[in-house]
Parts: C-alpha cells; structure tokens; sequence
C-alpha cells in the first residue's frame, strides 16, 4: 500500500519525547527524544530488541504508564490534541473514541471467568451504545474480523478458543468507536505461521476500511515489512533509523538496523553456508547516561568522535534519515563468518519410531492425538517438526521421551534396542542419552537456586562423577556455552533471556546426550539473541554429533538449522524431506499453505494461499484426508473419502497426498508465474 501523503494533522505526532521511571527518588530515563509520525490510514512499525523502548512509547502514547512513569519532556498529539496536557477524563475520552490497543498476550487482556459475549458487548456499551446496540455491533465486529458463527463464540468462554480466535476477539473490541488509531504490540507472537497470516490480513482489511493509522510494534522483521509503509529503529529509547520500509530493509544506513539485520537467516542461507551475525555487547541498562552515541560501546566502526559528539541526523533519501556520523563507513562492517561446511551424517538412525500413536482419553472419548508415525533420526542430524498448534508436535516430542506412553502396537528403539513407554521406566542411560530445551526457561530453571547447583545436581544425577569432578564438569560446560564463572554464581532471575537460554541448554548437555528435543527455543528471544542461540546449537552439535528434534513455528530458522522437515497436521505427518525438497517444491498442499504464510523480511513475492475454517478436532477428524476439508487442491470424491497413505514420492521424500508429483509440480509452477506476471502488471 502506498503511503499517504503528509497531510496537517496527524493521526499520531510523537515530538522530542522524554520519558524517566523513578527508581528511589531517582529518575531513570528511559526515552530521550523520540520523534515520529503517523498519517491517517498510514502503518509504522517500530522494532528493536526487547528494552529498547518500543512498548514504552507505545504506552506512552496514550498515557497507560506505570505509577512511577513520568513524562519529562516533548508532545504527544492524537488527531492534534496534545495527550500530555489532557486532564484524566479528556484522557478517558480520547481512549473510549480515538485509539484502540491490542496486546501481545490476548489470553491476558480477555477475562477468564467472563464468556466472549459481554466482554466484546461490554466494549460497545462504553462507547455509548444501549445494551441491544451494543449486542448487534458486538456480533457485527465478530463477523468482521472472520469468526465464524459468531452467536456460537459469544457463548463461550476465553479458554474454549485458540489463539488466534482469542486474538480476532480482542481486535473486535478494539474496533468500538472506529478508532482513528490502533496500536498493535506484539499482536502475532506465539501464533502459527498460518493464524498470523490471517490476523495480518485481518489488519490491512481493517485499514482499508476505516482508514486507521496503525503504529505495529513487533520484533518479527518479516512482518514490519509486509505490513508497514515507515519503519523506526529504536535502540537504548532513541529512534536512530527511520523511513520507508523497503529502502530500510533493503538499504539500512545504522550500524545497528544492519546488524539486526544480518542476525536474521536471510535468503534461504544454511547453517553449513555461514554463522549468523550476533551483535556484540548487550543494551546498556535503564537510565545508563548516554550523552553521544547510543549505540557507541556495541558499534564495530566506533571511534573518538562517536564518544565525544552526538551523531547527527543524516539524510540518505527521501524521508529516510539516521543517526550516525560513520555512514559512508558501513562497508567496514564484517560479514559474518563462513562455516567449515556441511557436518557429516553418518547416516547410522539413532532413534526409529514404527507406528506410532497415542490416543487419550476425554470425556469418556478417545481421542487420537497421533496416528501411525513412521520417522528416523540419524547421528548428529537436526529434524526440523512444523505445523499448525494441535498438530500433534510436541505429543510427539513426549512420546520420544517418555512423558505420554504411546499406544500398545507403537515402537520406539534406540539405537537398535526397544524402549519401555514410560520414562520411568527406563534406564538412566537412556533418560540421559535424550534430553529437553523448553520453549521458556523461565518455567524450566529454579528461579531459587544458582546457575552452579542447578547444573551441578544435573550432572550428577545423569553422572557417576564425584563432587570435584562434577565442579570440573559443571565449569567446562558453562564455558562451552560462554557462561562466565559470575554468572554461575547468580539465579535465573538474574539472567537476561539469553543467559537462562544458555544455561536450559547446558542442563541439557550435561550428561553427553545424544539426543536433544528443543521445543521453540528462540521463539521469545530477541533476533540477535536467537542468532546467539542457533550459532551456539550448531556448534554443539558439530563437537558432539548431537541429534536435534527441533520444533518451531519459525520456518525461516528450520531453514537455517534443519537438515530433514517433517510437517504434521491433526496428528498424522504430511510430508518429510530433506530442507531443499520441502522449501524447493513441490510440496505437499498443507506444506504449500504454510510456507505462504510466511512474510518475508526480503520482500519475496508469493502465492499466498489462505486456509478457510479452523483445524479439525483430533476428537472427530473428517473422513478421507483429514487436511481436505481446507485443502485447495480437494479433488471431490476422492480426497473426502480415501486416506493417503505416506508414501516416497522421490529418494527422501515422503507425502501424504493423492495427487501425484509431476501434477504438484505444474500446479505450484503455474501458480507462481501467476503471480509473478501478476506483479509485473501492478
């Protein structure tokens, strides 16, 4: 969408803000001079690590700041009218009429113990509406934002939805009034590819039609880009980039846009092709004095002027600008480092599962979380698991490690001999030849406990080591992963979200595993942090010939990371393959959905192929081919009646699909030059 042109009074004007939490009397600053804005029916996106001050000025915006948060300098206008200078109840009525904001948690801004109907029906009665009113616009938004059988949905309470149906609600309240602006923070994170997708297009509808300015805060790149007209990069509360979304992408001009940037597995790169980029160093803290350069003590091409005056604003184009005296030295950067190549796979499977399945019981019912899993994982090689939450992915996960018992009839082997269902019963050899990295350490780790003794009791639980030896394990393991001896003297709680990262996957290797199952690793982490994280997996992996089970709604770094892909839907696999066959095609219709729902941080053009309705109940899966029922590909009589086997469709390659191969290839092929003459055209 073209960016509308600069017109008198804008939707948002933020200019010279400065903001400080008091911390004992002390003001902290935490925003020094943050300057942008938003024109009506215009989208901004704001990004940087986590810390940099995205969500503060986000709050700021409206004023929803902490008790200990003041406003110490600059405007913040909606529509003109200046929201620092307001008294509560203008305040109350700029919110209730003008802006409309959607969090990044919609399970925490729904009330648990209220059903849909009056929280939504709630939203319009306090813009003004009579209860009957309100109950007709409540339904009207719901059918808006494509929830179907609204009626249905407003009887039900939050926990009864998915996430991304708990999301569409939460943008159906935020709609009351037809905001002039609505601020987005963090409003895909957690979701599958497909559901963010279809909240993204939920937006930019949206936008059209009520012609909203939008300010999106997210620390996905891909997603700023697709969706937004003006980029700020922020960091330590500065914006030290800003402008176009493309030029900056395409062409930043701070060191710190290009080194968020090339943290990021771009262009289908491997882990055998190069590391990814980490930006050294870590933000400076809240209320660090920073009277130069910002980003000074993390920049590669610093020097005596950056420490001594503050940079200024350069222009490199139309409207887009960056702070920075160096800019003509952005060459001077390093690329990030090739790696040595490809690692060996043996080819030797060291776990093997034949049928696999488990079925639970709810309700008196049987429900079949798993059908019938066939899959290997070699030594020292990465399978990459996606697809849709409900799938089936981490049931799997715990079948593989003995939380769940698969059904009887299922086998999982280890290295030839046959394990027991249930960890409890298996040996300690075996309970440390596989081991865990969850998703969030924070639920992981002891928060009461130092890193040493966390580690320590690991090692010698999963080891016959004495005290001093295990110490002697417990320090080489944290050097292996750079933990320094003073952070094994703090407690998680202490920790930024990488160290604790750092720290889950030392506990997992504490005791030589061969096998680690990684369940969405990165997915809260920061790009920098992430790049961190996958450099430091890749390299445990080359030293030890450690195999990964890595499970991800990130396709971009399965890409990067994975060796094979195995793509799961309603508890059966879909499809399995090496990395180049599963990204190069032709894929499975289910695989194809997916991989389109993906926004690229390049620009990539694609077929963007939208899944009507939600995923089918493992507890009554449509007959046929249980992904027919949204498959864009159906072939009636056929798809809805007979299963597909999986079956080799090439060397490697395994699908679950009645149309043969070559026919996938020419429908895909032809689907893509579609768009590409459909792009040309535009």
């Amino acid at each position: 969408m073209t960016a509308p042109a600069p017109t008198k009074t804008a939707a948002l004007e933020v200019e010279g803000l400065e903001l400080a939490y008091m911390v004992r009397g002390i003001p902290r600053e935490v925003l020094r001079g943050v300057t942008f804005r938003i024109e009506p029916g215009q989208a901004y996106g704001l990004v940087g690590e986590s810390g940099c001050g995205k969500s503060t000025t986000a709050y700021a915006a409206v004023r929803y700041l902490p008790s200990n948060g003041l406003i110490t300098g600059g405007h913040i206008r909606i529509g003109g009218e200046d929201v620092t200078e307001m008294s509560d109840r203008e305040l109350r009525n700029v919110r209730a009429s003008k802006v409309s904001m959607v969090y990044q948690d919609p399970g925490a801004a729904l009330n648990p113990t209220l059903k849909i109907g009056r929280q939504v029906v709630e939203a319009y009665e306090i813009v003004g509406n009579d209860r009957d009113t309100a109950r007709q616009l409540a339904l009207d938004a719901l059918n808006r934002v494509r929830i179907a059988d609204p009626v249905r949905v407003m009887d039900r309470y939050p926990h009864q939805l998915s996430g991304g149906m708990q999301q569409r609600v939460v943008i159906a309240m935020g709609l009351a009034g037809d905001p002039e602006l609505l601020i987005l923070d963090e409003p895909t994170t957690g979701l599958d590819a497909t559901v963010e997708a279809e909240v993204l297009d939920l937006v930019r509808t949206l936008r059209e039609e009520v012609n909203a300015a939008i300010l999106l805060i997210a620390h996905d790149l891909g997603v700023i880009r697709s969706m937004c007209d003006r980029v700020g990069v922020m960091y330590a509360g500065k914006v030290v980039e800003e402008g176009d979304a493309q030029s900056v992408f395409d062409d930043p001009q701070h060191p710190y846009t290009l080194g968020l940037l090339q943290c990021l597995p771009r262009h289908g790169v491997r882990k055998d092709e190069r590391r990814l980029f980490t930006i050294p160093g870590t933000l400076p803290q809240i209320g660090t004095p920073l009277p130069t350069c910002v980003f000074v003590d993390r920049c590669q091409i610093a020097d005596d002027l950056c420490l001594t005056e503050p940079p200024p604003a350069v222009s490199t184009g139309e409207g887009h600008y960056a702070l920075c005296h160096h800019i003509d030295r952005l060459s001077e950067i390093p690329e990030p480092e090739p790696t040595e190549g490809a690692h060996e796979l043996s080819g030797r499977v060291v776990i093997k599962l034949d049928d696999v399945s488990k079925t639970f019981k709810q309700g008196g019912h049987e429900v079949p979380a798993l059908v019938g899993i066939d899959l290997g994982l070699r030594d020292g090689e990465t399978l990459g698991l996606v697809g849709e939450s409900g799938s089936g992915k981490s049931t799997l996960a715990k079948a593989i490690l003995g939380i769940h018992a698969p059904d009887e009839g299922s086998g999982i082997s280890l290295d030839g001999q046959a394990l027991d269902g249930l960890a409890q019963d298996r040996s300690a050899d075996v309970m440390g030849a596989m081991q865990m990295v969850f998703q969030n350490p924070d639920s992981a780790l002891n928060r009461m406990w130092t890193v040493r003794r966390i580690l320590k009791r690991t090692v010698k639980k999963l080891t016959e080591l004495s005290d001093a030896e295990a110490d002697d394990r417990v320090e080489k393991l944290a050097e292996s992963l750079r933990l320094s001896p003073r952070h094994l003297d703090m407690r998680p709680r202490q920790l930024s979200g990488g160290l604790k990262q750092r720290v889950a996957i030392a506990r997992a290797f504490a005791g030589d595993p061969r096998i680690v199952v990684c369940d969405e690793p990165t997915s809260a982490l920061d790009v920098s942090v992430q790049a961190a994280i996958l450099n430091l997996l890749y390299e445990l992996q080359t030293d030890q010939s450690t195999s990964y089970l890595f499970i991800t709604h990130d396709l971009g770094v399965v890409r990067y990371l994975a060796d094979r892909i195995a793509v799961m839907y309603v508890g059966r696999m879909m499809e399995v393959g090496n990395t180049d066959q599963i990204f190069g095609g032709p894929h499975h219709p289910y695989t194809e959905a997916l991989l389109s729902a993906v926004p690229s941080v390049d620009g990539e053009t694609k077929v963007r192929i939208r899944l009507e309705g939600e995923i089918p109940t493992p507890a009554d899966p449509p007959p046929g081919c249980v992904f027919h029922t949204r498959c864009h590909r159906f072939i009636p009589g056929t798809c809805d009646q007979i299963e597909p086997p999986i079956q080799e469709v090439e060397p490697g390659h395994r699908m679950a699909c009645h149309i043969p191969l070559d026919e996938l290839r020419r429908l895909q092929d032809e689907d893509r030059a579609a768009a590409e003459r459909t792009t040309i055209s535009d």
